[in-house]
């Protein structure tokens, strides 16, 4: 019997209402901030399996900071959310940028091996420079 992945399964997750990601007002300019969720999980949309990672946030603040409390409770409603790992991960750095307006950002997806075969995923944004 085929599998079949459609668009549904596709899209699954990305627009599902998740926790607000709250911020301060950064103090200091020039540095990067690295943040590492060793507990990641949530679930394939095709097969209902739990996916498991580490999902590492690196990023340099402009005016406004993560909260990391806030931060923990959004990465925590992914726990029963059907999402394909890429997709995770790109919602997630979309989620981050919309929240803090950083300068850059990176979200790393390291995934827990299943059938043998392990997945790392890198989504990286950076902000357009203004034109001269």
């Amino acid at each position: 019997m085929k599998r079949v992945y459609t668009d549904e399964h596709a899209r699954a997750g990305l627009d599902a209402e998740l926790p607000e990601i709250e911020t301060f007002p950064n103090q200091f300019p020039g540095y990067t901030i690295e943040i590492s969720m060793p507990e990641f999980t949530s679930v394939c949309p095709r097969t209902g399996l739990p996916d498991h990672g580490t999902l590492t946030l690196i990023y340099e603040p402009d005016k406004r900071c993560l909260e990391l409390k806030s931060l923990k409770m959004y990465m925590l409603a992914y726990r029963n959310l059907g999402i394909f790992q890429e997709n995770a991960v790109n919602r997630f750095l979309r989620d981050v940028v919309a929240a803090a307006r950083p300068v850059s950002a990176t979200v790393i997806g390291e995934f827990a091996p299943r059938g043998g075969i392990s997945t790392r995923i890198t989504a990286t944004w950076r902000r357009k420079r203004a034109r001269a």
